[in-house]
Order: C-alpha cells, then sequence, then structure tokens
C-alpha cells in the first residue's frame, strides 16, 4: 500500500513520481518501464521512490486512480452549471473528449490495466459508472430523462464516450501526425468535432429524453455550452 507523505513537501514529490510515472508508463508501456525510468523522469533520486511507493505495480495503480480521479472532476465540473440533464451530458462529454486530446495517457494506460491490473482498470470504470447513475437518477427524479435503468444507461453512455474519443481525438491525432502534424500546418485534433457531438447528442436525447421531450420543445444541444 502506498504511504501518503506528512508534509507539504513529500505531497510535491509523490505528486511528481505519479506524474514522471504517467509519462513512462504511456510511453514505454509498463513492462519497459522501470523505476529507474520514473525516478529518473521525475528529478528524484531513486531510494526517494520507495519512501512513498512499494514498487512499479504499486505506482501504476496510484496513476489509474489519479487519471481516473481527475477525469472526473473534469466532467463533473464542465456539467455542473448546466442547466438541464441533456445539456450536462453535451458538458460532459465536451469535457471528456477535450481531455482525452491533452491526456492521451488516459487511454494507455487504463488499456494496459486490462492486462497489468484488472482490478485498477475495473475500479476506474465502476467509478465513473457510479457518478453516471447519481446522476441519471436525480435527472430522473426531476422528470428530465425518462424511466429506464440507470446503471444499463451509464454503461452505454460511458461506452459510447470511449469509443468516440478513440475515433475522433486518438486516431484523427495518428491521422494527423502521421501526415505531417503540426510542421506541415496539419493541426491535431483538440476537441470532437461539432457535427460529430450533435449526432451523438441526437441518439443520447433520444435515448433519454421523455417522449414528449424527444421533438418538440427540446433545444439543439449543438447550439449551447459549446
Amino acid at each position: 500500500m502506498s504511504t501518503q507523505p506528512r508534509t507539504a513537501r513529500g505531497t510535491r514529490t509523490r505528486s511528481r513520481l505519479v506524474a514522471a510515472a504517467e509519462e513512462v508508463f504511456a510511453s514505454a508501456g509498463y513492462h519497459d518501464a522501470s523505476i529507474v525510468k520514473i525516478t529518473e523522469r521525475a528529478g528524484i533520486g531513486l531510494g526517494t521512490f520507495y519512501l512513498y511507493f512499494a514498487g512499479k505495480q504499486e505506482i501504476f495503480d496510484e496513476v489509474v486512480d489519479d487519471l481516473n480521479a481527475r477525469v472526473r472532476r473534469a466532467m463533473t465540473e464542465a456539467a455542473r452549471a448546466a442547466p438541464s440533464r441533456l445539456e450536462a451530458e453535451r458538458a460532459g462529454f465536451r469535457s471528456f473528449f477535450r481531455f482525452t486530446a491533452e491526456h492521451p495517457a488516459l487511454y494507455r494506460i487504463i488499456r494496459q490495466a486490462e492486462f497489468v491490473s484488472p482490478a485498477a482498470q475495473r475500479r476506474h470504470y465502476e467509478r465513473i459508472v457510479r457518478s453516471y447513475v447519481q446522476g441519471l437518477t436525480a435527472a430522473q427524479a426531476a422528470g428530465e430523462i425518462r424511466p429506464i435503468d440507470p446503471e444499463v444507461a451509464a454503461w452505454a453512455l460511458m461506452g459510447m464516450g470511449e469509443l468516440f474519443g478513440m475515433r475522433y481525438i486518438l486516431w484523427a491525432a495518428e491521422d494527423a501526425a502521421h501526415a505531417g502534424g503540426d510542421a506541415d500546418g496539419v493541426a491535431l485534433p483538440t476537441d470532437i468535432p461539432d457535427h460529430v457531438l450533435d449526432t451523438l447528442m441526437d441518439f443520447i436525447r433520444r435515448g433519454l429524453a421523455p417522449a414528449d421531450r424527444q421533438e418538440a420543445g427540446t433545444p439543439r444541444e449543438g447550439t449551447s455550452h459549446d
């Protein structure tokens, strides 16, 4: 079990190790990563590493949990100001895609976790779903979405977000990089295209909104919170 620091300096040191580990695991992969590479990237002595973590597996799990906390916080903060659940969905998805563009390590490390630490991967997805279920349940109570199993809906929504992020952020970035990237004037994606998000939100609206709000009286989500 990792050790929590008792001082502000220790907290900063531990955070530097986690940030460095995220970069190393994302670039080298778990099996080629090493504690030496992590401490060198962090600019911290090898012996200091063991004051906070027992080994590579433990800091990998910490990186998964840290990425999870950051992406959930980004989505929650983006959705909080939305006046309705459907607009909160749009804001949350937009935030997730932007986080993915800024932190592609999220996908790479969660994919590695399937083989390196299945428990950490499962914890990652279940924490996202748990937050989702709370929001959907509250929206049902307010009459904003149709009666539907909130857990099933949460898994479906999370799955859509993950695949859309892979296709329109990660793969688009790879395609742009192969075409020359910024060096040749080809901009790397920092967000999902509006028409793609509009189409995604059309699916979500038809799946979640009460029948009397699906067509009439529902503003097009693409016109707000962009």
